[in-house]
């Protein structure tokens, strides 16, 4: 038995290459907030930078046991209604916002035929844990409740993208945990940091970030599952996508993901794209469009067979 990256990378994906090298070495490395300072420059700077969306997503707000919290809906612009999917939106816990992913759920909502519902969930440090979470699972349960009687259907699915990943699996859990994970059909998981406790190999890559000081700073043990997934019982979950890029720092921390969502019994599929950084499906490449042409390939798959 032969086991390496080669045999997790489309040979396909050797097209785009070249201009994925070409891409990384003309980008200027861009490093994360370190004060409370500068993620508010930070925060300034990802306010303005957002383009408008027509104004085709609208505003709501998903309320579920006394819970409430912001969500931006997109329905498809011309095609039926086929599913729901919830998207959580990346940012390190600390930054982001239902809005910036507009123009991508726009695409999603069209291509698929799906009403795309992103959850706008409180920040850290302001709100740290569970803040973020508890938002996504009150999400998570208005949307189960109110998704045929607003979208006319019952197939589901959920995402994220890097700490959106993380708590599309924490809320999978608490779902579960109530026996309510069912009826989703697939999760599709971004490049997500799963073990914020700094203990597994993957983890320590990335154990001195600031995210996790602002977001977790305050628990002494970060291997609850609400915080570091990985550390979870990941039995009787839906299927998965894993997408990573070869050169994420999170990339070691995806493998063992896929590897305890398999050894729980789950449908794993891990795919890991060639001279790809951290968040490499947010940037105008090929490699980047073959990612999402992946993941909506995926994504129709699993709604067509539930």
């Amino acid at each position: 038995m032969e086991i390496g990256l080669r045999w997790l990378i489309d040979e396909e994906l050797d097209a785009y290459v070249e201009e994925s090298r070409q891409f990384n070495a003309a980008s200027r490395a861009v490093a994360g907030p370190t004060t409370v300072e500068e993620l508010r420059q930070a925060r300034d700077r990802q306010a303005t930078s957002l383009t408008p969306s027509g104004n085709r997503a609208t505003q709501d707000t998903a309320e579920f046991g006394g819970r409430r919290v912001p969500v931006r809906i997109t329905v498809p612009r011309e095609t039926e209604i086929r599913g729901a999917y919830l998207d959580i939106h990346a940012g390190g816990f600390y930054l982001g916002s239902a809005a910036s992913g507009d123009a991508r759920n726009a695409r999603l909502a069209d291509n698929l035929g799906v009403a795309v519902v992103s959850v706008d969930y409180r920040l850290a440090p302001e709100h740290p844990w569970p803040a973020a979470p508890d938002d996504c699972e009150t999400a998570a349960l208005w949307l189960l409740e109110r998704a045929e009687s607003l979208f006319g259907t019952t197939e589901l699915a959920i995402g994220g993208a890097s700490a959106g990943s993380t708590l599309a699996m924490t809320t999978l859990l608490r779902l579960r945990d109530q026996g309510l994970a069912d009826p989703f059909a697939g999760a599709v998981l971004q490049f997500g940091a799963y073990d914020l406790s700094g203990q597994s190999p993957g983890a320590k890559l990335y154990a001195d970030e600031f995210f996790i000081e602002a977001y977790v700073g305050h628990i002494a043990d970060r291997t609850d599952p609400d915080i570091s997934p990985l550390y979870g019982d990941l039995s009787d979950l839906p299927p998965a996508l894993l997408v990573v890029g070869r050169l994420d720092i999170l990339l070691e921390d995806n493998l063992a993901m896929a590897a305890r969502l398999s050894a729980a019994g789950n449908d794993v599929d891990i795919r890991v794209y060639p001279e790809s950084t951290h968040a490499f499906t947010f940037r105008p490449t090929g490699m980047a469009a073959a990612a999402l042409r992946d993941i909506e390939s995926w994504l129709a798959y699993r709604l067509a067979r539930k």
